[in-house]
């Protein structure tokens, strides 16, 4: 994947622990020097930044991993404190997330540290159940911007949300759930970027490439990780479909492993309603109807009919 510049919330940046990394300001779509390395990040820094509505600062793609590093550590204590309201918290999961998804397909050896990856789930679902308003949270820090990386926490959260409303699961099975839905896109490291980055339509070539994605993921994870059957799964088969339209395998219906089902409709959702190049994000309910009407066969009708009730209240719940 491309370098990125790394996004850390204000509220997170604690003076007294904060790694002695450069923070950048973003301006337009280039990153201006705001802090040099070796001169502290004060309060006075972060009140003077939060009263010109700065959310964030970010850090060069070199400092990621002592970034990540840092919000990993430090995660689960901020999701605890009182100190921060929810949409505070939603960015600290979401930076958590998008940092350690990053790190991932930078460094796709690292997905080696299981402990690591049902550490950041754990807080994940810390926050998803401590507060009914996580979802509308999480969806307003991740408007900002679209890519891989926060597609995958978008998907993993509202597919743990859709398995808690249709499945009862227990508390392992929940994080196995979202350690696959996490890295159901951990494939995509094997395809090369100028299709990933194609802006005109593929070529029948690179799209038989493209799909080979959820395979070589899975291969990969199988023999380099000790991730469950139901995370693997997850990314193996999150293309099928329930008419047997979908890829690896064609699968139809109750062959289709039901986590798979649920990020691959996840996943179609998910792409909807966030912006992307050349498209502006579609509300919940228009994008609930594009999947029933243009896609009825392909999905559960019975997750459908869940996740309308879960996005769909959320949207009419509101202020206008």
């Amino acid at each position: 994947m491309g370098e990125f510049y790394v996004p850390v919330a204000i509220e997170s940046i604690e003076p007294e622990i904060f790694p002695d990394v450069a923070l950048f300001l973003k301006s337009g779509n280039n990153y201006v020097l705001y802090k040099s390395h070796g001169r502290n990040f004060d309060r006075e820094d972060a009140a003077r930044l939060m009263g010109n509505s700065v959310d964030c600062l970010y850090v060069r793609p070199a400092d990621l991993e002592v970034i990540t590093d840092y919000m990993e550590n430090n995660a689960e204590r901020l999701l605890k404190s009182d100190t921060f309201d929810s949409k505070t918290k939603g960015k600290i999961i979401y930076q958590t997330s998008i940092n350690f998804v990053g790190d991932l397909f930078q460094h796709p050896e690292k997905v080696e540290d299981f402990d690591r990856s049902r550490r950041l789930i754990e807080n994940l679902l810390l926050y998803l159940s401590n507060d009914k308003e996580a979802l509308r949270s999480l969806e307003t820090v991740m408007s900002y911007n679209y890519h891989t990386f926060v597609h995958s926490l978008q998907v993993t959260a509202l597919s743990i949300l859709l398995h808690s409303e249709v499945y009862l699961l227990s508390r392992d099975e929940l994080e196995d759930v979202g350690i696959g839905t996490l890295l159901h896109d951990f494939g995509k490291i094997f395809v090369p970027q100028e299709i990933l980055n194609k802006s005109g339509k593929l070529t029948e070539t690179e799209i038989a490439q493209f799909k080979k994605h959820p395979e070589e993921g899975y291969r990969y994870l199988k023999e380099k990780t000790r991730l469950s059957e139901v995370s693997l799964d997850v990314v193996r088969f999150h293309h099928e479909r329930n008419n047997g339209t979908g890829y690896p395998n064609g699968l139809k219906a109750a062959l289709i492993p039901r986590s798979a089902q649920v990020c691959a409709l996840c996943d179609l959702y998910c792409s909807l309603t966030i912006d992307r190049t050349g498209r502006k994000a579609l509300p919940p309910h228009i994008s609930i109807n594009i999947i029933r009407q243009e896609m009825k066969d392909s999905f559960n009708s019975r997750l459908v009919d869940a996740l309308e009730a879960l996005v769909c209240v959320e949207e009419m719940s509101m202020p206008l």
